[in-house]
């Protein structure tokens, strides 16, 4: 399945932003290439290629590769910063603040699997400056979760010893859906958000009736 393919509203959707077409096309083709053969294998030809058209025309639009994995990576990481702003500022407990950041995180990195594994394992490719600023915006995106978790231990809701620690385990599980995941495997991107929120809610202790409703199938809400 292509990148424009995939599912959770498709790679051609999540680079609406990128214009004109002609970049977003190199743009698409590139987080292709570089999922696939990595960044440092990959050359401006074979992105061009992919997009259909000439290397030359690449540099119209972006000067070197990296400005393509820069920006790839850029916006990979706001909609990621997004998608767990949004929940963790929600009205609610902090478990079910926590439920719902996770499950959307996870969706994201499976049906949008080809461009995470990109956005996620591909910072060491990036020269110092891009970097910097990449590590800057996941500075920002392990806050959001390490806030909710530090609310929910607080007010009893968690029982967490190291809330950094924590952290670092909730987001590196949900991150490697995106390693693993498969479209034609068993379970759809909202499955694995929800049994991924029921096992974070666990991790953490959860306790209380808004853990128990997160923690339902589907079926049974």
């Amino acid at each position: 399945m292509s990148t424009a393919e995939e599912t959770a509203g498709g790679e051609a959707q999540a680079w609406g932003e990128v214009t004109p077409d002609a970049a977003r096309r190199l743009l698409i083709a590139a987080v292709e290439a570089f999922a696939e053969r990595g960044y440092h294998a990959t050359t401006t030809r074979d992105i061009a290629g992919r997009a259909g058209m000439s290397p030359a025309a690449l540099y119209i639009h972006y000067k070197t590769k990296e400005e393509l994995l820069h920006r790839i990576s850029r916006i990979g990481h706001e909609k990621a910063l997004e998608i767990l702003r949004t929940a963790s500022r929600r009205e609610g407990s902090a478990t079910e603040r926590l439920a719902d950041a996770v499950s959307s995180f996870v969706r994201w990195h499976a049906g949008g699997r080809t461009t995470a594994r990109v956005v996620q394992y591909e910072l060491e490719s990036l020269g110092p400056d891009a970097r910097a600023e990449i590590l800057a915006l996941r500075r920002q995106v392990d806050g959001e979760v390490r806030g909710i978790i530090e609310e929910g231990a607080r007010s009893g809701e968690f029982e967490v010893v190291d809330v950094h620690g924590t952290t670092l385990a909730v987001l590196s599980l949900c991150i490697d859906v995106a390693r693993w995941f498969n479209v034609d495997g068993p379970r759809t991107p909202e499955q694995v958000g929800e049994l991924y929120a029921d096992l974070v809610l666990r991790m953490v202790g959860a306790q209380g009736p808004a853990a128990a409703e997160a923690g339902e199938p589907p079926a049974q809400r």
